[in-house]
């Protein structure tokens, strides 16, 4: 059941792209940096790419970039914005690309949704050995008041624990990385660099592209948008659109070995 449902939220954003690709920021230059600075080469395979807002960062940072996406509606909306970037159907489960072919996988808020009793053994045989796999998420600084209420108020579909600077590590810490002895991983690295200041109207807008919130049915859907806005514009610091929210991109790194870990 807990699988079904998995597939159900991973599955949901296709009906949404064009919102995705409008209101999903980008990620923190110095964090893509970050999680591709130790490859042995500039191949990277953008996993689970979605609208491709981590595939441009990685273009901006030098690297020959491939992407890789399941939905076709994301896809479409990846391969209309960065025409220049090899674009392929396929999924963390089943990577079309050869052997060795790359010298980092990364993902931007992807990692979570990969099957790795399946994905673990495809990235492996995709990566160069010593090559780099990365997640990235884009966290928000749940130590400002009204980022804590509103993640009480949403509820776990609108901020979960890996939307928040207090619990992302955490949560990330290996729940979402393939085993190490049988995949060849070493341990992880953690960091998160600063990011951009968002506007309560950018952050809500944000959230309604959640797959927790995706996959009610409209008119629930609605009413926990509405209630969402209202917190937003009943709270004085909000109200006004200032930019009153931190946002951070954390990264988790680790390398694959050349023989399994111990």
């Amino acid at each position: 059941m807990e699988q079904q449902d998995s597939m159900v939220l991973r599955s949901s954003f296709g009906g949404s792209a064009a919102a995705y690709a409008r209101h999903r920021p980008g990620y923190a230059h110095a964090a893509v940096r970050w999680a591709i600075e130790q490859a042995p080469g500039p191949r990277v395979l953008d996993l689970g790419a979605g609208t491709g807002k981590l595939t441009a960062s990685l273009v901006d940072a030098g690297a020959d970039v491939v992407a890789v996406e399941p939905d076709p509606a994301m896809l479409a909306e990846l391969r209309a914005g960065l025409p220049a970037v090899p674009a392929l159907p396929g999924s963390a489960e089943s990577i079309p690309l050869p052997d060795g072919s790359v010298d980092a996988v990364v993902a931007g808020h992807a990692l979570h949704w990969f099957d790795m009793g399946l994905a673990g053994a495809e990235i492996c045989r995709v990566l160069a050995p010593g090559g780099i796999l990365a997640g990235l998420w884009n966290v928000v600084d749940d130590r400002v008041a009204w980022v804590s209420g509103l993640a009480r108020v949403g509820g776990a579909a609108v901020l979960g624990a890996r939307d928040l600077l207090s619990s992302w590590r955490a949560t990330t810490a290996s729940a979402h990385l393939p085993g190490q002895g049988a995949a060849h991983f070493g341990l992880a690295d953690q960091a998160e660099f600063p990011h951009a200041r968002v506007t309560a109207e950018a952050l809500v807008g944000r959230i309604a592209t959640h797959a927790g919130l995706l996959v009610l049915p409209d008119h629930e859907r609605e009413a926990r948008l509405g209630g969402i806005r209202a917190y937003v514009e009943g709270r004085s610091e909000t109200a006004d659109g200032a930019l009153v929210a931190p946002m951070l991109t954390g990264v988790l790194r680790t390398r694959r070995l050349d023989t399994p870990a111990p």
